[in-house]
């Protein structure tokens, strides 16, 4: 079991990431708000968590995400998020995102990245 953090406004999104991830076996704490998220972020065990990068008032995952890596956060951070063109998954990596997806979405797809980031960062090097 994978504990996920998941910081996305859309409440249909949520539900489906949410509830498919319930589905295989792993715990997901959703929030909207950026803010609230970057607090749960900095003080709790996320095995991987997921960022939209457009949020309620202006807020970018990008940014949330630059500001936890500059407190060395490690968590991987996969982006789903309905900005698609290159500058925009650029943007999202450079911000030390560890994979990127763009709305909409194939949840199959979703849980086989996430378990991929997951399994990496769990699996000793030889």
């Amino acid at each position: 079991m994978m504990r996920i953090l998941l910081i996305e406004d859309d409440e249909t999104v949520a539900s489906v990431v949410t509830n498919g991830m319930a589905e295989a076996n792993h715990e997901v704490t959703h929030t909207i708000d950026g803010q609230d998220g970057l607090s749960r972020a900095a003080k709790g065990k996320f095995d991987v968590m997921i960022f939209d990068r457009q949020l309620p008032g202006g807020v970018d995952g990008a940014e949330l995400l630059r500001e936890l890596r500059a407190h060395d956060v490690t968590t991987p951070v996969l982006f789903l998020s309905g900005l698609g063109a290159l500058g925009d998954w650029m943007t999202g990596l450079e911000a030390g995102g560890d994979d990127y997806i763009v709305k909409p979405f194939v949840f199959s797809e979703l849980l086989d990245r996430v378990e991929a980031l997951h399994e990496r960062r769990t699996t000793p090097e030889l």
